[in-house]
């Protein structure tokens, strides 16, 4: 277990690294989704170094201040439901040994938080916008969409696979030579 200030200083610049991305989603709109799942990925550094306790603590602290600071609300929200708190849950469905179970966990997961984003953008945060998006799609628009972004979360999810796989073999060596 690592001291109390080494956990302090990285959940800091892990913090600040995850409100600096954060911050860009306002600044760069197209981005509003693919700012928060690096934010996540940056998260999971401090799963790996410390503990999945101490990063569940800097997801809290970073959502609440993305809530106050940025200015897309809509990608501090996606980063709060989902690509906040999934890359540290990761950890605890990895250890699953059935391969088809961990799949189902991950996209009932996935699906709950989507949905949830859903109904408070739209009814909590008043943008309506999104329900208008949907009539456009048709009668399985909502189905379609959410189809899709089972997709992209699965290209997440191997993404964070391969985030982690290449911090703990190549990037985390490199530090623990230093110290």
């Amino acid at each position: 277990m690592r001291d109390i200030s080494y956990r302090v200083a990285l959940g800091g610049i892990v913090s600040a690294l995850c409100l600096v991305t954060m911050f860009l989603a306002g600044v760069l709109p197209a981005l509003y989704l693919l700012l928060p799942g690096i934010a996540g990925i940056l998260l999971m550094i401090i799963a790996v170094e410390v503990n999945t306790a101490w990063a569940f603590l800097t997801y809290i602290a970073v959502s609440l201040l993305s809530l106050f600071i940025t200015f897309d609300k809509e990608a501090a929200l996606i980063f709060i439901m989902l690509f906040g708190h999934y890359p540290i849950l990761r950890f605890y469905i990895q250890k699953i040994p059935l391969r088809i179970i961990r799949l189902l966990i991950k996209l009932f997961i996935c699906n709950v938080c989507i949905i949830g984003y859903f109904y408070v953008t739209v009814y909590i945060l008043g943008i309506e916008d999104m329900l208008e998006e949907f009539n456009d799609f048709g009668k399985y628009g909502a189905y379609i969409l959410l189809g899709i972004t089972n997709l992209i979360f699965l290209v997440y999810d191997i993404d964070l696979d391969f985030m982690h796989n290449l911090y703990k073999k190549r990037i985390m060596p490199k530090f623990r030579k230093k110290r």
